[in-house]
């Protein structure tokens, strides 16, 4: 992931995490936490077998965590999205900042990006799965 050509956060193998936080969302530990355990533990990768057995515990794989408030885009009426259901940067900041911690706190190894930046994310979907997740 880059910001102004430089790269600010950097995985090998492990999860993208694309956060969106709605101005209803709290930085409340309980939810947060909870959020991160299922992150940490989400059996999203194949075991031996083929089978989606294995999580980012059991592999000790990376996570990089995408602030992203456009997940909350609102394309309902009209042809341009609206942004109204995303927290603003006050609010969302210090939740995705506290899942983080929470990731790390598990034993992840966590890259992020900057918030407020207009960031540049490659990835490689290797499967590919894509999962949303909501508290």
């Amino acid at each position: 992931m880059a910001v102004d050509g430089d790269v600010v956060g950097r995985i090998g193998t492990g999860l993208c995490v694309f956060v969106g936080v709605t101005s209803t969302d709290s930085d409340q530990p309980r939810l947060v936490d909870k959020m991160a355990g299922k992150l940490w533990n989400l059996r999203v990768f194949e075991d031996d077998g083929g089978v989606m057995n294995r999580s980012a515990a059991d592999l000790a794989a990376e996570i990089l965590v995408v602030s992203q408030f456009t997940l909350y885009g609102d394309t309902s009426r009209g042809r341009r999205p609206s942004w109204s259901a995303a927290a603003p940067p006050d609010v969302a900041e210090p939740i995705v900042d506290s899942l983080v911690g929470a990731l790390r706190q598990l034993g992840g190894r966590v890259a992020t990006g900057r918030f407020r930046a207009e960031m540049q994310v490659s990835l490689v979907n290797d499967g590919p799965v894509t999962v949303m997740l909501e508290l």
